[in-house]
C-alpha cells in the first residue's frame, strides 16, 4: 500500500531538471529514491516512537506489527478526510477470542483508553479467526479499515454503523449490516461455560456492559482497523477515495 502521506513529498521531486533548469513539462518522470526512502524511514521512526511511548494505563500493548499497520492507514485516511477524530480502534484477530483483543487508543494523548473482548463471525472460526469474507450472508468477519458511522438503537440495543473503506475487502459492511453492538455472548462467563467466546453473524460484537461506552467514544468518523496476518497475503485492496 502506498500511503498518501508521502504524496506531497513525491511531488517535490516530480519536476525534472534539464541542463540545470527545472521544468514541469510532462516528460519522463524521475524520483529521488534516496530522499523518498528517508521520508518513509522517518514515518517508520515516528510510528516506532509512538508505539514505544504509548501510555498503557495498565492495559496490554497491542502487537507492534498490528499497531504499525493501523497507524499507517490512519495517517492516510486522515489525509483523505475519511476520518475526523484522533481515535484509533484496533482489533487483532490473530489472537484467541478468549483474550481482550480490541484496543481503543487516543492518538491525541497517546494513551490506551480501553481494552476489551470482541467477537468474530461464526463462520470465521471457533476460538481463533481464520476465514474472512466481504460476501453478504457469509456470516464471516471482514478485515481492513473502517470509518465509524451513526449510532442507532437496534435489536441489540445501542449500536454503531460502520463504513468499510477497502474495496473488495470490507466495502459491503453497510449492505451486510456489519455494526458494533453489545452481546451477552461476549463475556468471561460465556468463555468459562463454552471454552471460547461466542460468535456473531459477522459483526465485531463487544461486551454488553461496555457497548455504550465504546460506541460513545469511537462514534463520528473515527478509524477502526481489523487485523489478521492473512491480510498481507490477499490481493492488495484499494482504499476508497
Amino acid at each position: 500500500m502506498i500511503y498518501n502521506i508521502f504524496i506531497s513529498t513525491f511531488y517535490l521531486f516530480a519536476s525534472l531538471s534539464f541542463n540545470g533548469k527545472t521544468t514541469n513539462t510532462p516528460k519522463k518522470l524521475t524520483i529521488n529514491k534516496t530522499v523518498v526512502s528517508k521520508v518513509i524511514s522517518s514515518i517508520d521512526s515516528k510510528i516506532q516512537l509512538t508505539y514505544n511511548s504509548l501510555q498503557t494505563n495498565q492495559f496490554d500493548l497491542p502487537k507492534q506489527e498490528c499497531f504499525a499497520e493501523a497507524l499507517k492507514g490512519f495517517y492516510e485516511l486522515k489525509e483523505k478526510g475519511l476520518i475526523k477524530k484522533d481515535i484509533l480502534t484496533l482489533v487483532d484477530f490473530s489472537l484467541s477470542s478468549n483474550t481482550k483483543r480490541l484496543w481503543i487508543i487516543n492518538l491525541a494523548t497517546n494513551e490506551i483508553i480501553l481494552q476489551s473482548l470482541v467477537a468474530h463471525g461464526r463462520n470465521t472460526g471457533d476460538e481463533f479467526a481464520n476465514n474472512f469474507s466481504n460476501i453478504p450472508e457469509s456470516f464471516k468477519s471482514s478485515l481492513g479499515f473502517y470509518a465509524t458511522g451513526e449510532v442507532y438503537n437496534g435489536k441489540h440495543g445501542i449500536s454503531l454503523k460502520l463504513d468499510g473503506l477497502e474495496k473488495g475487502l470490507n466495502d459491503y459492511a453497510r449492505k451486510r449490516a456489519v455494526v458494533i453492538h453489545g452481546a451477552d455472548y461476549v463475556s468471561e462467563s460465556f468463555i468459562r461455560s463454552n471454552k471460547r467466546l461466542g460468535r456473531s453473524l459477522g459483526c465485531p460484537a463487544v461486551p454488553q456492559e461496555f457497548a455504550s461506552e465504546i460506541i460513545s467514544t469511537i462514534k463520528g468518523q473515527s478509524c477502526l482497523y481489523i487485523y489478521h496476518p492473512s491480510i498481507n497475503n490477499s490481493k492488495q485492496p484499494k482504499l476508497i477515495s
